[in-house]
């Protein structure tokens, strides 16, 4: 059996070939269109995501911040008012030094048992201004024994020691992470 042979027809090596009758229909290149900015790409969801719950857990506890830090106030308020009509003025400073002596126990342990003016420094420590050792905050030494107690200077030494009660109290919690729930 023999197969068929076709025969090409060869062209010698370095002849030119013939000229083509049409030129070849050649296009520009297409680029494809750009992709749509809807819906994003999943990396785009995660970080979406990602910064929703960062937002949220902030709020959350910049709310559990200020509630507990509302409540302190309260308890401060509350205790004062409980001493009101008691003994007067004089009450109420003794009452507000032994709940500043109680807060500061949560920054150190041996704060209580400081006395004069190293109490006063105890208190401005950390302050921009001295409050308590060179203004004010000195009727807290002596306040609580004396007679008379001026309304102004009652309300002075009230606003400074309300402020510094509720930074001793909020000290140890504001640093912590939400997580760690240690007790002191």
């Amino acid at each position: 059996m023999t197969w068929p042979v076709m025969r090409a027809q060869a062209l010698p090596l370095g002849a030119p070939k013939a000229p083509a009758s049409e030129p070849l229909p050649l296009q520009d290149v297409h680029l494809p269109p750009a992709p749509d900015w809807w819906p994003p790409a999943p990396g785009w969801w995660i970080v979406l995501v990602a910064l929703a719950a960062i937002a949220i857990g902030v709020w959350f506890w910049r709310r559990r911040v200020r509630r507990r830090r509302a409540v302190i106030e309260t308890l401060f308020d509350e205790t004062l008012a409980a001493v009101d009509g008691v003994d007067g003025a004089s009450a109420r400073i003794a009452t507000m030094s032994e709940l500043l002596r109680r807060a500061a126990r949560r920054r150190d342990p041996q704060a209580d048992r400081l006395s004069g003016d190293a109490w006063l420094r105890f208190l401005d420590d950390g302050q921009r201004i001295p409050v308590f050792s060179a203004g004010a905050g000195r009727t807290l030494l002596e306040g609580g024994f004396r007679r008379d107690v001026g309304a102004q200077e009652f309300e002075a030494l009230r606003g400074i020691v309300r402020t510094r009660f509720v930074e001793l109290m909020t000290h140890g919690q504001a640093r912590r992470w939400p997580w760690s729930r240690r007790r002191t």
